[in-house]
């Protein structure tokens, strides 16, 4: 099948870097907006619909996630050592593990629910399925529906949408037009499609975060800031 572009190379003018930060950002209003804002907040009225400040963060958080697993299946292709990704993952998972059971469930344990660096990683496992299994064609599909379904058993984060979300990133990677139709698997698609205005204007680059401090820098955002919306919401 033929690359589709959605916009022309010239036009493409946003880093991974700047990815990163567009993501980041609209999580954080998510989680800000889900957690700690006050439904009560009516920003303006069209006739008789509301819009309230809450629901407006939630609808702009709609872009992180999509960002999020774009990002990931181009880190896929572009790591220089894609063992130390994986293990990168898992590691954040196992730490943002904490403050995300806190901010849950109120306690250290809550098994009902796992973050989303679950399902960054076990996308990624399942992206490793698919390219290193791809001459064995049925033990490549056993092993991309098997972490379909840990995602799903483990409730990880966007759960098994979530996981099919990421795969089919990796499977769209060169068409920007056909990539956006899996919003269509997310809560509100609509405002998930969003996301694909920046990432169309990706231009391939690294950008300024390079460097480990820088890297693992913005992977601690995620654990730090669910945490500080724990103390904010349940402590303080």
């Amino acid at each position: 099948m033929q690359s589709q572009k959605l916009v022309p190379n010239n036009m493409k003018i946003l880093s991974g870097s700047a990815l990163k930060v567009i993501a980041m950002v609209t999580m954080v209003i998510d989680h800000v907006g889900g957690h700690l804002t006050d439904h009560s907040i009516v920003l303006f009225s069209l006739g008789n619909y509301q819009i309230r400040l809450f629901l407006l963060m939630r609808m702009i958080g709609r872009m992180a996630f999509p960002i999020f697993a774009f990002l990931l299946a181009e880190g896929f292709f572009h790591t220089r050592s894609r063992l130390k990704y994986g293990v990168s993952l898992l590691v954040f998972a196992l730490i943002s593990e904490i403050p995300w059971n806190l901010e849950h469930g109120g306690n250290w344990f809550h098994p009902s629910t796992q973050n989303v660096f679950f399902t960054l990683l076990l996308g990624f496992l399942g992206m490793c399925a698919a390219e290193y299994l791809k001459k064995e064609p049925a033990l490549m599909l056993v092993g991309i529906l098997l972490f379909g379904v840990l995602a799903d058993t483990l409730r990880a984060d966007y759960g098994f949408k979530g996981y099919v979300f990421i795969m089919l990133m990796y499977a769209l990677r060169e068409h920007e037009v056909l990539r956006i139709l899996p919003s269509a698997l997310l809560a509100q698609p609509w405002f998930s499609m969003t996301a694909f205005i920046p990432i169309s204007l990706y231009n391939g680059k690294r950008g300024f975060i390079k460097g480990k401090v820088l890297k693992y820098t913005f992977y601690a955002i995620y654990p730090v800031h669910i945490f500080v919306i724990y103390l904010l919401k349940y402590v303080i």
